[in-house]
C-alpha cells in the first residue's frame, strides 16, 4: 500500500477528506491486529513502518530508528530514501529522529531547505528530494528508545491532523514492537536454556563414562574433560559429545 498524502491534499473536498481519514484510521487499527509470533521481529518492525506510512497523511516514506545506549540504527524502513537519511543521522549522531528518540519529543521540520538545527542532515535531505519531515517518539516499554521518521517530498506536509495520526500510530506501533521484542527475547532464552540442558546432559554422560573407565570421582572426571577441552582448544560440550559418541560406537 502507498501513503495517502496525495489524496488528502484536497482539503476543499469534504468527501475526499473523510475518506482519507477513514483510511488513516483503518491503517492505525491494523497495528492492533498484528499477532506476535506469526513473523520474525524484523518483519514486525517493517510492517509497523508500512502501516505508519499509510496512516499519516502526507507521508511518502517511514523508517524506525532505535536507540540502545550510545548505539543507534535503522530497525525498519519502507524505502531506500528513508534508509539513506536515517543512516546520515546515525553516522552524524544527530538529527530529528535521534532527538525524538532520546528526548521523547516530537520534532517537525517544516522546510528542510531552511533547517538550521541539523545542517548536514538537512542538506542531504534536500539533495534527496525530502523537503519536510516529522519524527515522533515511540513509547517503548522494553528499555529501548525509538522514533518514527516520516519523510515527505513537499514542504510543510504534516499539519495537526497528520501529527495526530502519527502519534496514534506511534502509540499502537510501540505496543506491537515491544510485544514482538519481548516475545523474541523469551524464545531466545528458551532456546538457550534448552541448549544448556542438553549440554549439561551430555557432559554428565561423558563424566559417567570416564568415572566407569578410570574408577574416579565425578570431580576428577570433570577435571579430565576440562583438561582435554583446554588442550584441544575446543568447547567442553564438543569434547563430551565426542566421548559419548565413541562409547556408543563401542
Amino acid at each position: 500500500m502507498s501513503g495517502y498524502g496525495g489524496s488528502y491534499g484536497r482539503r476543499d473536498d469534504p468527501q475526499s477528506e473523510v475518506l482519507a481519514e477513514l483510511n488513516s484510521m483503518e491503517a492505525v487499527l491494523q497495528l492492533g491486529r498484528l499477532v506476535v509470533g506469526e513473523m520474525p521481529l524484523e518483519q514486525v518492525y517493517l510492517r509497523v513502518a508500512e502501516i505508519a506510512r499509510d496512516a499519516v497523511p502526507g507521508a511518502d516514506e517511514v523508517s524506525v530508528t532505535m536507540v540502545r545506549g550510545d548505539r543507534a540504527d535503522t530497525a525498519a524502513s519502507t524505502g531506500r530514501l528513508a534508509t539513506r537519511l536515517d543512516g546520515c543521522q546515525c553516522t552524524d549522531g544527530a538529527g530529528p529522529g535521534l532527538e525524538a528518540a532520546r528526548t521523547g519529543s516530537t520534532m517537525i521540520v517544516a522546510d528542510m531547505s531552511a533547517e538550521t538545527r541539523w545542517p548536514e542532515y538537512a542538506v542531504q535531505a534536500v539533495q534527496d528530494g525530502v523537503l519536510s519531515s516529522l519524527s515522533v517518539a515511540l513509547p517503548m516499554n522494553d528499555g529501548s528508545a525509538g522514533a518514527f521518521n516520516i519523510y515527505a517530498r513537499k514542504r510543510d506536509a504534516f499539519d495537526e491532523h497528520g501529527q495526530r495520526f502519527a502519534h496514534r500510530a506511534a502509540e499502537h506501533g510501540a505496543i506491537a514492537m515491544t510485544n514482538a521484542s519481548l516475545y523474541a527475547a523469551s524464545v531466545l532464552l528458551a532456546e538457550q536454556l534448552g541448549q544448556a540442558m542438553e549440554s549439561r546432559a551430555v557432559i554428565e554422560q561423558a563424566k559417567g563414562i570416564i568415572m566407569g573407565e578410570r574408577r574416579c570421582s565425578a570431580e576428577d572426571a570433570f577435571a579430565v574433560l576440562a583438561a582435554v577441552s583446554q588442550g584441544a582448544n575446543r568447547k567442553l560440550r564438543d569434547i563430551a559429545c565426542g566421548l559419548v559418541g565413541q562409547a556408543r560406537t563401542r
